[in-house]
């Protein structure tokens, strides 16, 4: 393969860290990226990612706290949530737009940077309305996961190992979900949750520092040229550009929804979505809303819940890891629909079997491992499935459904209640069987080929950079 070749003699000192390369140097082929270059950008997306969940957890563990200095009601709080949601699904859509136009290093400062500006404002927010405005900021950094994947699915290229490298990072969700618990226990007792949220904006600062340190993703750089080309009337050259990066420009043209509701893309997109929405109602009613079934609808004890919650996030760490490195062997597709198909049969085995403890907490973790832990190789899974010209927003697209999902879920889990039914057998309907659907939304997904190369052991010998 023309690409492979080429990156076994291109040395990556030959581009500049920030600008593009000339063209001589652009099409001798992609470089190849030292070790230290693909580690560096590993560990500043793991970290901008721990703390954009940071953000996103801590406001809803101190949301009660928000409640008492503003004398919300329950009702009150609940719609205010609602409202964020709302908000964050909105500011999410930019993403995607801005990973394909502005480029993958960019789009990874501006929402780790979202991430921290929701942070800090959410420190002065004044009410009901200014929280809402002020939390769908907070979609930006929601988003960071999409540019990761987008990312570092072009700078890993084809190692072997690429999908278990990017569970490392995806685990950055239980990382930060932990820290988030652990800071507001630790802080509450002697300060305001204001100072809470803005003491959250300082380690940002130093991964936006990383961040800007970066190099841009060499697919990107040699999309953004083509673009360039065909509009200075050089479409030989763009074509030949884009066959040196693998990269298909064939309707790059078009807008990129557009694209990816154009027949070779349309029921890839669909399922996508779907299964994001419908995964997310078992996120919702399993994860967030966890103690409450535990508690409602299986008889556990608030502490025995409280413990769970704990196990749920070391669940989640393990699954993500378990999950990455079967992507790697048996295909990141079949790995999705195995994982939350098993998940959705593990968590109705649990809904409606004993309510001792003994069963439920342990069934309850292994549900957990598999809702959680496919979705390591399910972002990274969305920068393959889709071309480079609308990767970003095709990934983001399927993405921003996870919000609404968690909104058809509570309302679907409360509108069952309303009706009479008990908690799990609405456990069962708004969760168990979303997180089914989702698995078998993925059959009608791409199967996408992942070859791999060997180690790639010429990155040993390029200099570091």
């Amino acid at each position: 393969m023309t690409t492979v070749q080429q990156q076994e003699t291109v040395d990556e000192s030959a581009w500049p860290r920030s600008g593009a390369p000339s063209d001589e140097v652009l099409f001798k082929g992609p470089p190849t990226l030292s070790r230290r270059t693909i580690r560096t950008t590993t560990v500043v997306c793991f970290l901008a990612w721990v703390f954009s969940v940071y953000d996103f957890v801590l406001f809803g563990t101190l949301l009660p706290k928000i409640s008492e200095t503003f004398g919300w009601t329950t009702g009150e709080a609940t719609a205010i949530a609602t409202g964020v949601t709302v908000g964050t699904f909105v500011v999410s859509l930019l993403v995607g737009p801005m990973l394909d136009r502005w480029g993958r290093k960019p789009s990874l400062i501006v929402t780790t940077a979202g991430a921290a500006l929701s942070s800090g404002f959410t420190a002065l927010v004044g009410g009901a309305a200014s929280l809402i405005g002020v939390r769908a900021i907070s979609g930006l950094g929601y988003s960071e996961e999409v540019v990761n994947g987008v990312y570092l699915n072009e700078m890993y290229g084809k190692s072997r190992r690429r999908g278990f490298m990017f569970s490392l990072v995806q685990s950055g969700w239980p990382v930060g979900a932990l820290l988030a618990a652990a800071f507001a226990a630790v802080l509450l007792p002697v300060m305001s949750w204001r100072w809470i949220f803005l003491l959250a904006t300082f380690p940002v600062v130093v991964i936006l520092i990383a961040g800007s340190r970066l190099r841009e993703s060499p697919s990107f750089v040699a999309l953004k040229r083509t673009r360039e080309l065909r509009k200075e009337g050089r479409d030989a050259d763009a074509t030949r550009l884009a066959e040196l990066y693998d990269l298909d420009i064939s309707r790059d043209n078009e807008s990129g929804l557009r694209q990816l509701f154009a027949p070779d893309l349309r029921r890839h997109t669909l399922c996508l979505s779907g299964a994001w929405l419908f995964n997310w109602m078992g996120i919702q009613v399993f994860s967030v809303l966890g103690t409450t079934i535990l508690t409602d609808g299986k008889g556990v004890s608030f502490s025995s819940a409280l413990v769970v919650l704990i196990l749920a996030n070391l669940a989640g760490f393990l699954g993500y890891l378990s999950h990455g490195y079967l992507g790697d062997r048996i295909g990141r597709r079949t790995t999705i629909i195995v994982g939350w198909t098993i998940g959705g049969v593990v968590m109705t085995a649990m809904l409606f079997g004993p309510n001792s403890a003994a069963y439920v907490i342990p069934m309850y973790a292994l549900g957990l491992f598999f809702l959680l832990g496919p979705y390591s190789a399910m972002v990274f899974y969305m920068g393959e499935s889709f071309p480079a010209r609308v990767r970003g927003i095709g990934s983001n697209t399927a993405h921003v459904m996870g919000p609404m999902g968690a909104v058809a879920g509570s309302a679907l889990l409360s509108a069952i209640i309303g009706l009479g039914a008990n908690a799990t057998t609405a456990a069962f309907v708004a969760g168990a069987l979303g997180m089914f659907l989702s698995g078998v939304l993925m059959l009608g997904a791409r199967n996408v080929s992942q070859d791999e190369d060997d180690e790639p052991a010429p990155a040993a010998a390029v200099p570091a950079a």
